[in-house]
C-alpha cells in the first residue's frame, strides 16, 4: 500500500527529529554508505542503526539499494529540498 503524500511528509519530520538520524544523513551528503559503513561511524548495536535507516526510509529522505548482499544507502534530495521547502513556508509573513 502506498502512502499518501502528507502521510509521507509527516514520515520525514519524524525521521528528522533526531539527532541520530541528521548525523546520518550528514554522512550520506558526502557520498553513498553501506549500512555497515554506517553503523561504524556510531556506537549504537546494529539493530539500533537498521531502525534509524528504516525510519529514514519511510520519511523518503534515503534511498536503499541491493547490490548483491550489501545494501547501498544515498540522500534523496529531492525529499530533502521538499521539506525544506515547507521549513521556508512557516518563515514567510
Amino acid at each position: 500500500m502506498r502512502k499518501r503524500a502528507e502521510d509521507r511528509r509527516a514520515d520525514a519530520w519524524v525521521a528528522l527529529a533526531d539527532g541520530t538520524r541528521r548525523e546520518i544523513l550528514e554522512l550520506l551528503r558526502r557520498r553513498p554508505h553501506t549500512a555497515g559503513e554506517i553503523a561504524d561511524q556510531f556506537e549504537l548495536t546494529g539493530a539500533t542503526i537498521s531502525h534509524h535507516l528504516a525510519v529514514l526510509r519511510e520519511g523518503g529522505l534515503v534511498l536503499c539499494e541491493r547490490r548483491a548482499q550489501t545494501l547501498i544507502y544515498s540522500l534523496n534530495a529531492a525529499a530533502l529540498h521538499e521539506a525544506a521547502k515547507q521549513l521556508m513556508h512557516y518563515a514567510k509573513r
